[in-house]
C-alpha cells in the first residue's frame, strides 16, 4: 500500500503524482515494484528494497546521497501471541519522507493520527521526529507488557510445580523454559531496535548535510534520552530473565536429585534381601539351617528386616521426604 500522509487531512491511497499534492510523508506498506518507482520518480530518490534494509553493516543502515539521508531498522511488534521484528527504511529529503515497511505498526498509526489533525502542517523533518517518538512510546508500551510476563513468570517459576494440577511435572518444566526463552527472544528483539533507533538519533544529530532546526534538535535529544532509558531498563529485564533461568534449571536440578534419591533407596533395600536369598538359596549338601522347622520363615522375616531398617534410616535423614512447593 502506498499512503501520502498531509495535515489537516486523512491518509490516502495514491494512485497518481496529483494524489500527493500537499504531502510529506510517503508510507510504503509492502510496496510494490510499481509504487516503489512512482515514490522515486515524487521524490527524485532511490528508494530501498527489502533487503537493501535487511543488511547489518552500519554502513549500509545510516548513509547519505547529496541531500537525502537513508535510514533503516529493525522494528519490533507485539501481537496478541507473539513478537516480531521486521524492517524499517526511512528517505528523508529537504521536502520528503519515505517510509518503507512491511507490517502494520501502531506507531505510523499514530503518526499518520497527528498529521491528519494537525492544522499547522509538517515538515518531513518534522514528521520523522515525530515518528520516531512514536515508536519510542510503543516500544515503552512492548517493554511493560513484557515486565508483567516476567513478573508473572518469576511467581510461576518460584511457585514450584504443584502436584494436585492437571500438568504433569516434566511438562510444567518444559513450559517453564519454553516461557524462558521466549522472554529472551522479546527482549533480544526489543534490544535491537532501540539500538536501531539510538543510531539513527545519533546519525540525524550529528550529520552535517541535513541539520535539524533547534526545536526538533531538542526533541530528538529527548528521544535520544528515552532510548537510553529504555535500553537500562532492558538489561535489567536481560538480567532478570537470565536468573529465572539459572533458578529454573536448580528446580529442576533438584527435582533430578529427588528422583536419584528415591531410585538410591529402592536399589539399596533391594540388596540385602536379596543377598539372603541367595545364600539360603545355594544347594550345598551341608547346610546348617537346612533342617530348621521355621528356617523359611527366618529368611524371609530377616529379609523382611533387611527391608525396613533401611528404610527407617533414610527416612531419619530425610531421603523419602520431597517438598515441590
Amino acid at each position: 500500500m502506498f499512503l501520502a500522509h498531509r495535515s489537516g487531512q486523512p491518509a490516502c491511497a495514491v494512485v497518481t503524482e496529483s494524489d500527493t499534492h500537499g504531502a510529506v510523508w510517503l508510507d510504503l506498506v509492502d510496496p510494490t515494484d510499481t509504487e516503489r518507482d512512482l515514490a522515486a520518480h515524487l521524490t527524485g530518490k532511490i528508494i530501498p528494497q527489502r533487503s537493501d534494509l535487511e543488511e547489518i553493516e552500519s554502513s549500509s543502515r545510516l548513509h547519505t546521497d547529496d541531500d537525502a539521508v537513508y535510514m533503516s531498522l529493525p522494528l519490533v511488534q507485539r501481537t496478541e501471541a507473539d513478537l516480531s521484528s521486521s524492517p524499517i527504511g526511512f528517505v528523508l529529503t529537504p521536502n520528503w519522507l519515505v517510509t518503507v515497511r512491511f507490517s502494520d505498526y501502531a506507531s505510523f498509526d499514530n503518526a499518520a493520527r497527528q498529521v491528519a489533525e494537525s492544522k499547522t502542517g509538517f515538515s518531513s523533518d518534522d514528521t520523522l521526529v515525530m515518528i520516531l517518538e512514536c515508536i519510542v512510546d510503543r516500544l515503552a508500551d512492548v517493554l511493560e507488557h513484557v515486565g508483567l510476563n516476567l513478573n508473572q513468570l518469576s511467581r510461576d517459576v518460584f511457585a514450584g510445580y504443584d502436584p494436585k494440577g492437571n500438568i504433569r511435572l516434566a511438562s510444567w518444566q518444559r513450559t517453564i523454559l519454553r516461557r524462558v526463552g521466549h522472554a529472551e527472544d522479546f527482549s533480544s528483539l526489543i534490544r535491537d531496535s532501540l539500538l536501531g533507533l539510538d543510531r539513527i538519533s545519533i546519525f540525524i544529530s550529528e550529520n552535517r548535510k541535513h541539520t535539524l532546526p533547534h526545536g526538533l534538535a531538542a526533541r530528538l535529544a529527548t528521544v535520544s534520552r528515552d532510548v537510553t532509558s529504555l535500553t537500562d531498563f532492558v538489561s535489567q529485564l536481560s538480567n532478570k530473565i537470565q536468573f529465572l533461568l539459572d533458578a529454573a534449571l536448580g528446580f529442576i536440578s533438584i527435582e533430578q536429585n529427588d528422583g536419584m534419591k528415591i531410585l538410591t533407596v529402592v536399589s539399596f533395600i533391594g540388596v540385602a534381601p536379596t543377598l539372603i536369598a541367595g545364600i539360603y538359596g545355594m544347594n550345598f549338601k551341608d547346610i546348617p539351617e537346612l533342617k530348621w522347622a521355621y528356617g523359611y520363615w527366618y529368611s524371609l522375616a530377616a529379609m523382611l528386616v533387611s527391608v525396613i531398617l533401611p528404610l527407617l534410616w533414610f527416612w531419619r535423614i530425610g531421603w523419602l521426604k520431597t517438598d515441590n512447593r
